[in-house]
């Protein structure tokens, strides 16, 4: 990325600076504890956030781009900030598979910046993104579709724990004929990965995995594994003959090949029509 030529230290939420910015027309990267968002000229060009998996991931984990093709770009075309123009006109890439899974990482990401709305840290005018622009957003149009996911996940199971702590099967209800993604999903937790390790593994998009993880919780499947106590241990004591083990970090299947992705393809695919018509 570029050097930024100024930096803003601010403790506003994430959505109203973001707003604040769009009207403005700036340029620069906006850091919050979750992750940045890039804008150029007020519009969302690309968010990044360390709890979803990259570009990068979702183009090779699913066949849709050889490793090789994604850093030969990012070697011929990173310093220039135009690693999307490079994949498109290399031909490793049609410019709308790329805009497509551009658009799907964008938004799985900004649902994780946004998901709490906490403060900016800060924003670094100028700053740029080593990818580039590849289909600006609008600053509403990310707002509202991170609102609207939130409110979707939560309908479906209302604990945000299970979008971002590891997760392990629960022992007792049955797990048969679940849908084959869900069930793929579910092969996927073993105690340790969170869920965008599991949808790295899978090469799907992070939004849909969490929709599948929560279904799994509300069914009473899976759980978050607890984090461990650093308090002393009390002295041991037998345990009841009967009494079962209630989550199971047992490591699932490695992972199989599984048909590319399709998740709400359609939705970016009216997203990406949206766009187009501004």
């Amino acid at each position: 990325m570029t050097t930024s030529t100024r930096t803003l230290l601010t403790d506003e939420p994430a959505s109203a600076l973001l707003g604040t910015l769009a009207e403005q027309g700036a340029t620069g990267a906006l850091s919050t504890e979750s992750g940045i968002v890039y804008l150029a000229a007020g519009h969302v060009v690309h968010v990044e956030s360390a709890v979803t998996p990259d570009l990068g991931d979702l183009l090779t984990h699913s066949g849709a781009l050889a490793p090789d093709g994604w850093w030969e770009a990012i070697d011929q075309a990173g310093r220039r900030c135009r690693v999307g123009r490079q994949l498109v006109d290399s031909g490793h890439l049609a410019a709308g598979a790329l805009e497509l899974c551009h658009l799907g990482a964008l938004f799985d990401a900004a649902y994780f910046v946004l998901a709490h709305d906490g403060p900016a840290l800060r924003f670094r005018s100028g700053a740029a993104h080593w990818l580039g622009a590849v289909r600006p957003v609008p600053v509403d149009t990310v707002l509202r579709e991170s609102r609207r996911r939130r409110e979707l996940l939560h309908r479906i199971w209302p604990e945000p724990a299970v979008d971002r702590a590891p997760l392990a099967r629960v022992s007792g209800p049955d797990a048969a004929d679940l849908p084959a993604r869900r069930g793929r999903t579910l092969a996927q937790v073993d105690g340790v990965r969170t869920a965008a390790q599991i949808a790295t593994a899978l090469a799907c998009r992070t939004f849909h995995t969490l929709v599948e993880l929560r279904r799994l919780a509300a069914a009473g499947l899976v759980a978050p594994v607890a984090p461990l106590a650093s308090v002393p241990s009390p002295a041991p004591a037998p345990a009841p003959a009967s009494a079962p083990a209630t989550v199971s970090a047992e490591p699932g299947p490695t992972p199989r090949p599984a048909p590319p992705d399709e998740p709400d393809t359609a939705l970016l695919r009216r997203l990406l029509h949206a766009l187009e018509a501004l």
